[in-house]
């Protein structure tokens, strides 16, 4: 590796990754067939797929060596994108564009960064991973030779990792819930851009010597399940509200909202029915007042519903998000002041 075409996606898909097709030139999915564009979110009722065709993009990736090879021999030109959840692969994508640099309260999602500590110099993805890994005395993965490393056209890296716990995407599932700032996920629900896919900005290249992804260390894993990143198994309730941004959480704050979060949680064992948004809306609307009151974080607050939602609605992503953005601001304007704030 990085070889492009069909040549690289019969090497990834060797490694056991299902791989789909890119368009020429890009680091988007073919587009769809007209006939099923409506059900790109929804794949599940589209013949496509069954028929061996690559329509809805990682939804369709495979490991088939007849279907890769037909997919690229039918476009020579294609990029080789690869679905993350299938695969067990969790991708830390660094970005490297220049924005504005946030207040110091959005950089590390649900850590509170001390005034004392100096943030000059600190423009991307690099640095506040850098910096989350230097708060948990870890060392930075942009500098992990142990696994597979792709520095993307644009500047930035791609970490591959592989976990059998499901982790879900920050990028695509969420906009809301990242690592860090300038630091996505990518997991369950998405996929990553393969080493050797040509851009007209450059190429996908390898970085150092590390040629297959090495397990996730367990202090990341920590991170991506504290900032709402980790898929509860089947039947498990949603990560209770902690400590996570240097302020103590009271007690009540995690009796009021835990039981909410059960109940969306709950959904997934009723597809119907079940007055999903009705509870998703209580439980977001008392987050909202718990984050006006200034004892749950908005990320924090935002994570926590994220998971309990998708968990029962795994498939309606940007739904949930809008009703969580809605009922949270609602709820904010409402402070909800508990007893024992301090206990």
């Amino acid at each position: 590796m990085p070889v492009r075409g069909l040549a690289g996606a019969r090497w990834c898909a060797a490694q056991a990754w299902p791989v789909h097709p890119l368009a020429p030139g890009r680091k988007t999915p073919v587009g769809s067939c007209k006939s099923c564009r409506d059900l790109r979110d929804d794949p599940q009722d589209c013949a496509c797929i069954a028929q061996g065709r690559y329509c809805h993009g990682f939804h369709a990736a495979t490991t088939d060596p007849r279907l890769v090879d037909m997919w690229w021999q039918e476009g020579p030109d294609f990029g080789v994108g690869v679905a993350c959840g299938p695969a067990n692969l969790i991708v830390i994508d660094v970005d490297a564009h220049s924005d504005t640099v946030p207040d110091r309260s959005l950089l590390l999602p649900g850590i509170r960064i001390p005034e004392q500590v100096n943030l000059e110099g600190l423009a991307s993805g690099y640095d506040t991973l850098a910096l989350l890994a230097a708060y948990r005395g870890q060392p930075d993965p942009a500098h992990d030779t142990s696994t597979l490393r792709v520095r993307t056209p644009s500047g930035g890296l791609h970490i591959w990792y592989w976990s059998t716990t499901a982790f879900r995407c920050s990028t695509g599932s969420s906009s809301k819930v990242a690592l860090a700032w300038q630091v996505d996920v990518r997991a369950h629900g998405g996929y990553i851009v393969a080493p050797g896919t040509w851009t007209p900005a450059g190429t996908y290249q390898v970085v150092g010597d590390g040629r297959r992804p090495a397990p996730l260390p367990t202090w990341l894993a920590s991170e991506l399940t504290r900032t709402g990143h980790r898929i509860p198994a089947a039947g498990e309730s949603p990560a209770p509200v902690s400590a996570t941004s240097g302020r103590r959480r009271p007690r009540a704050a995690a009796r009021t909202l835990g039981p909410l979060l059960q109940e969306v949680a709950g959904c997934a064992r009723v597809p119907e029915g079940a007055g999903f948004t009705e509870k998703l809306n209580r439980a977001a609307y008392t987050a909202g007042g718990l984050v006006g009151a200034g004892v749950l974080g908005q990320d924090e607050a935002s994570a926590l519903l994220l998971a309990a939602a998708l968990t029962a609605r795994p498939r309606q992503a940007r739904r949930i998000e809008d009703l969580i953005t809605a009922s949270l601001a609602a709820g904010a304007r409402r402070p909800l002041h508990l007893e024992g704030r301090r206990s």
